[in-house]
């Protein structure tokens, strides 16, 4: 009997808790329905009240004016390619710092670590001054490659790259070094392969970040055909301020790539993630 009673508040329990936790999704989700649903009502139908969750009447004529008379498609352009090359390179230099720092033996290596660790604990705010002097005694201010050369390379990519490599074992990559590999081929051919999920996870992570990334651009870029997505939106709801559905278009058109990105790769994300909790 008591046995019984136990597992019916276990079942109860358990009902509860997934209770709660599909409360908590529709919380979360029906701002982006509404948002969405709004993108999509004619000019006005927003701002009734009481407010509206679905449109009475679907037109898709906020997203052709953003694409057409608003040119948001080079905004999408711009994006792209600055969270593109910031993603690659983050890999790439990410994954050579931590392969380093967590494989190779010099002097100085854990308290060179250190400091790098210990710069996690500051800012990001603090560093945008002396960053942008530096940019801009290199002449990459108004550049994409201003915004891009900060994001090549991040404490905490190397981080989580360098404490997943210290997983794999010494014995691999001495028995290359004795086979004659050098220590690229060891880097590319051994190496990138086994790390291959806390690679997925850092690009999905540098993507999402470089994409919504707001403060940098705006801060750089002063052309504004070389505005993001996020500035250029930003600057559009200055002139309609009152236009709520085409606010809520460009917002949708912002954040469905992020979203669509992190859809197709979220199981390698989810990878990454267990295999770090794992591994580390």
């Amino acid at each position: 009997m008591a046995a019984r009673v136990g597992a019916m508040n276990v079942r109860l329990a358990r009902i509860a808790l997934y209770a709660a936790l599909a409360v908590g999704a529709v919380l979360a989700l029906l701002p982006l329905v509404w948002m969405v649903s709004a993108s999509l009502m004619p000019a006005g139908m927003a701002n009734t009240y009481p407010p509206r969750l679905l449109p009475t009447t679907i037109t898709f004529e906020h997203y052709e004016t953003l694409f057409t008379r608003l040119n948001l498609a080079r905004y999408f352009v711009n994006s792209s390619i600055i969270a593109l090359a910031i993603t690659a390179f983050s890999l790439l230099i990410n994954s050579m710092a931590g392969y380093a720092f967590a494989k190779f033996r010099f002097r100085g290596r854990d308290g060179v670590f250190g400091l790098l660790t210990a710069g996690l604990q500051i800012p990001v705010q603090v560093v945008m001054l002396p960053l942008f002097l530096l940019l801009k005694s290199m002449g990459v201010i108004n550049t994409y490659w201003g915004v891009i050369i900060p994001s090549m390379a991040s404490i905490f990519g190397i981080f989580l790259i360098r404490q997943y490599t210290m997983s794999v074992p010494d014995d691999l990559l001495d028995a290359a070094r004795i086979d004659g590999a050098g220590e690229f081929r060891i880097y590319w051919s051994i190496v990138l392969p086994v790390i291959r999920p806390i690679l997925a996870t850092l690009a999905i992570w540098t993507f999402l970040n470089a994409w919504n990334d707001f403060m940098w651009p705006l801060i750089v870029l002063s052309d504004e055909q070389k505005y993001t997505l996020p500035v250029a939106l930003a600057s559009l709801s200055g002139e309609h301020v009152q236009d709520t559905e085409l606010m809520m278009a460009g917002s949708v058109a912002t954040i469905a790539p992020v979203v669509l990105v992190f859809i197709f790769l979220q199981r390698y994300y989810m990878q990454g993630i267990t295999a770090g909790s794992v591994k580390g």
